[in-house]
C-alpha cells in the first residue's frame, strides 16, 4: 500500500485539534467534486476552499472557461454548503493514467485526514507525460486536521 503525507503549514489557520476527535469512517459524508490529470502543482499539497469564489476560481480551467459575472454555459458542481471543501495537488507524475475516479473511505486520527482512494494499476503501457493531477473534495465540516494521507486501495 502507497502512503503520501502532507504537512499543513500556515494555509490551515482555522483547523485545530480536537482531542476527543475519534477516528471515523465516513465514505459517504466524502464527495469528490472534480478530478483532473493535469493542472495541479509540481509539490504535493493542499488548501482549504473556503468559499464559491475560491471553488470556481480552482475549477475554471476545468469546465471550460466560466465568466464570474454571467451565468456560467456549463454544468459545473455546486460549492457544498456545511462541509469542509479541500482541493488537493498530487504533485509531479512521469505518466499521464494518474487521476482520482472515487473517494473509498475517509477518517481523521491525531490530526491527519486519512483519504482513501482506489490504487491506480501499473505497468504495461501507459502515457508517457509529466502530469500534475488534482482534485476537489467535500468531507464533514468537523473534521479537524493540520496534513492529509491519500491511503492507496485495490
Amino acid at each position: 500500500m502507497k502512503r503520501l503525507l502532507i504537512v499543513c503549514t500556515a494555509i490551515l489557520l482555522s483547523c485545530t485539534a480536537t482531542p476527543s476527535q475519534k477516528p471515523s469512517g465516513m465514505q459517504e459524508n466524502a464527495d469528490l467534486l472534480v478530478s483532473e490529470p493535469q493542472g495541479g502543482t509540481d509539490e504535493a499539497g493542499f488548501t482549504i476552499i473556503k468559499n464559491e469564489q475560491e471553488f470556481r476560481n480552482a475549477i475554471k480551467g476545468s469546465f471550460g472557461l466560466i465568466d464570474l459575472k454571467k451565468e456560467p454555459s456549463v454544468n459545473y458542481p455546486k460549492f457544498p454548503r456545511n462541509k469542509k471543501v479541500i482541493l488537493y495537488h498530487m504533485g509531479l507524475f512521469r505518466s499521464g493514467s494518474h487521476r482520482i475516479t472515487s473517494i473509498k473511505n475517509t477518517s481523521v486520527k491525531n490530526n491527519i485526514l486519512y483519504v482513501e482512494v482506489p490504487a491506480t494499476p501499473s505497468g504495461g503501457m501507459e502515457i508517457q507525460v509529466l502530469s500534475n493531477p488534482w482534485f476537489i473534495f467535500a468531507v464533514p465540516s468537523d473534521y479537524q486536521f493540520t496534513s492529509v494521507e491519500l491511503k492507496y486501495s485495490n
